[in-house]
């Protein structure tokens, strides 16, 4: 049996022991995660998911930063950041929410019918490792679909401390997309980035 084979029937108490998670493994639903119902653009506190995370714990912070995005409300995203969260976000440096906020609505601004997903790989005690897609088109109507990679560093109350993102942008054909849900949540039978290939 290949490796690969193997991590996917690894169950989850050993995924818990080990703290890794494989990069394939389907991304869990709402009914594992319980977050939101997806008629509401409301956020789960975050000082509902706080450290020590465990396996579940760290699952269900990504999926609830990740509805959280998909909302693309800048000034409730920021609230789960704490006053003083330090960010990189490609070659950008932020710091404190305000910073956070412009920057937010300045993404969404150029990023349009943006929709988002992210995949937990590893965690430690307050620190979250995350690979994320998101799609999006410019105002000429180009398609992107954007790669990245984040660290989260959270502090007891919840709330990220520090977040550093490094992401790639590839532009795709609008036949190429592969998030097209409707605006917002992602819905539960959507597969996340089990079945991505790349």
């Amino acid at each position: 049996m290949s490796l690969f084979n193997s991590l996917r029937r690894m169950r989850a108490p050993l995924l818990a022991r080990s703290r890794i998670m494989p990069a394939l493994l389907p991304c869990q639903k709402r009914t594992y995660c319980p977050l939101l119902p997806l008629e509401t653009d409301e956020i789960a506190p975050p000082s509902d998911i706080t450290p020590p995370f465990n396996l579940e714990k760290a699952l269900r912070k990504t999926r609830t930063a990740e509805d959280a995005w998909n909302t693309r409300d800048a000034v409730k995203i920021s609230m789960c950041y704490a006053p003083d969260c330090k960010w990189r976000n490609r070659s950008q440096f932020l710091h404190g929410r305000d910073e956070i906020q412009a920057f937010l609505k300045t993404k969404w601004e150029k990023e349009l019918d943006y929709r988002l997903i992210k995949e937990m790989w590893c965690y430690t005690d307050d620190k979250i490792g995350v690979r994320f897609q998101y799609e999006w088109r410019d105002d000429k109507g180009q398609w992107y679909r954007s790669y990245g990679n984040e660290m989260w560093h959270f502090n007891a109350d919840g709330m990220m401390s520090r977040r550093e993102a490094s992401i790639n942008d590839v532009a795709i054909t609008e036949i190429d997309r592969r998030f097209t849900w409707p605006i917002g949540a992602r819905p539960d039978y959507h597969l996340g980035l089990a079945n991505s290939p790349e």
